[in-house]
């Protein structure tokens, strides 16, 4: 079996900590683990610590044409748009994502109406994850809400897409604190593995499918008239 050629891919990876820079982020610990895999197997991997940066709060792709002084959302756009691979990960906080992790979900949102070279939506033919640290339950319910996102905005997702660690229920130590276990953690361990693996498969097999499949899903045409074989009820009668 020939090994998949995963040169030329490109993954980013967004911490949606709510800790700044150089503060240690147990999220950081997962998303160290699957991107030493990347590596290996030579794919580019970058980082965004989100609350490193000024986002304004908002859904339009540039907010300081809506009232705000300042938005590096639009010099970190090129960043987004050129990954084949997006893994959202972040910490959980009564048992829902982070405030961040919501700002940046948004934001993501704000560029769902920009078009690629096919008329289709940016994101499509690009592969998306999550993975998330907690101390409590939630990573299900945080993973559907993000997955969920992810793929409304034309992601595409893989199989067994999310992974996480959470410790007992109730306070006490998180991922990367001496004795928590989170990073022996079998079940995560695989499930790290496993997310990483099939988001440079699914990426590696879309890449050398030229993308995913235009016919059908094309705004560019819809808007030009084309309706792939649609026909309104209406106009049957």
């Amino acid at each position: 079996m020939t090994d998949p050629d995963f040169s030329g891919l490109k993954a980013l990876f967004i911490n949606a900590t709510l800790k700044r820079s150089p503060e240690p982020s147990n999220t950081q610990g997962l998303i160290d683990a699957s991107a030493a895999i990347m590596t290996k197997h030579g794919v580019e991997v970058d980082q965004i610590r989100a609350v490193d940066h000024d986002l304004a709060t908002g859904v339009y792709p540039d907010m300081t044409d809506h009232g705000w002084d300042t938005d590096e959302w639009p010099a970190m756009w090129p960043r987004v748009r050129d990954a084949d691979v997006l893994v959202l990960a972040g910490p959980i906080w009564l048992g829902d994502n982070s405030s961040v992790m919501r700002r940046v979900v948004e934001r993501l949102y704000a560029m769902s109406g920009e078009l690629n070279d096919k008329g289709q939506y940016a994101y499509y033919g690009r592969v998306a994850g999550c993975l998330l640290t907690g101390n409590e339950d939630g990573i299900k319910h945080c993973a559907m809400n993000l997955l969920y996102s992810l793929q409304h905005l034309g992601y595409t997702i893989a199989p067994n897409a999310d992974a996480g660690w959470i410790g007992e229920a109730g306070p006490g130590p998180s991922y990367l604190d001496e004795g928590s276990g989170g990073p022996e953690n079998d079940f995560t361990n695989r499930n790290t593995t496993f997310m990483t693996w099939n988001l440079m498969q699914l990426a590696a097999l879309l890449r050398s499918a030229g993308g995913f499949p235009a016919h059908g899903n094309s705004r560019a045409q819809w808007d030009a008239g084309a309706r792939f074989d649609y026909e309104n009820p209406e106009y049957r009668a």
